[in-house]
């Protein structure tokens, strides 16, 4: 059998960069722990799952998929090919959120919360908000339970629908949040860098990439408060696109904010009376 250093070493020459981290999700240990043990020998059954998860990675499947979990806002998150992995971008919807001068208990709606990410960030930063979080998938639903009963998020109740279907028209929130699909349906990306692994429902919206936004933001005043918010993720190329929709919406101070990259990634709003 193979030792944790044999093992390392031939990843290194084969310029593996994710072998480190699949062989200490097979031996259940972090990645420090390899290299206090380096003599370690894996078991039959240990090399053999390394191996097959290896080949997996080099076809492409991410490796969310392959150890079963993705950081988000400091969380780990369990993820299965059931829900998309949470983008270190969709992290900017947060801290939009954060900033908006709201108090500290105001009732909160996230639409298609796939692994729970952004809700469960809000609840671990705003433990009074009360947040409802909704899918049209049972199956992530149940991955995003699993997620805030492991971060504590008891402020976070899931609800099954689509989009606000999901709701009673009775409802009003101060601040709705979204990373809704976005992606063109024949838009050739999602062909390539593990995107054939995620769901297509939870990427692809229509032939312009805008028909799960028009929802979202068409009927987003009929759920929210009088001041409240409106924010949600979008493709680089759509700023101008979702600020028009904004703006017929009835939304003032529609505004695009940019990612890390330098691309328009969030845009929010305020349904009046604004402050």
């Amino acid at each position: 059998m193979s030792s944790v250093a044999e093992l390392l070493a031939q990843a290194r020459r084969d310029d593996l960069e994710d072998a480190p981290l699949i062989l200490a999700h097979v031996l259940e240990k972090d990645r420090s722990w390899l290299f206090a043990w380096p003599e370690h020998e894996l078991t039959l059954a240990q090399q053999q799952r390394y191996l097959q998860l290896l080949h997996r990675r080099l076809q492409g499947e991410p490796l969310a998929y392959l150890i079963g979990e993705k950081e988000f806002w400091s969380l780990n998150l369990e993820v299965t090919p059931a829900v998309l992995i949470p983008r270190p971008e969709t992290e900017q919807l947060v801290e939009l959120a954060l900033t908006l001068d709201l108090p500290e208990e105001i009732p909160v709606l996230e639409l298609g919360t796939g692994s729970g990410a952004i809700a469960i960030a809000l609840s671990r930063e705003k433990p009074g908000w009360r947040i409802t979080a909704t899918d049209t998938s049972s199956a992530a639903l149940a991955i995003a339970q699993r997620n805030a009963t492991r971060h504590q998020a008891a402020n976070v109740d899931f609800i099954q629908g689509h989009w606000y279907q999901a709701l009673s028209d009775s409802r009003k929130y101060r601040l709705i949040l979204s990373n809704p699909p976005y992606v063109m349906a024949d838009d050739p990306h999602l062909q390539e860098d593990g995107l054939p692994w995620e769901p297509p429902e939870a990427l692809a919206a229509g032939s312009d990439g805008l028909d799960d936004l028009r929802t979202v933001i068409r009927e987003a005043p009929g759920y929210l408060l009088p001041g409240g918010w409106l924010l949600v993720e979008h493709g680089f190329n759509q700023g101008k696109a979702v600020r028009d929709l904004f703006d017929r919406a009835g939304f003032m101070q529609a505004t695009t904010r940019q990612d890390l990259g330098g691309q328009d990634r969030v845009t929010l709003g305020c349904y009046p009376p604004c402050p």
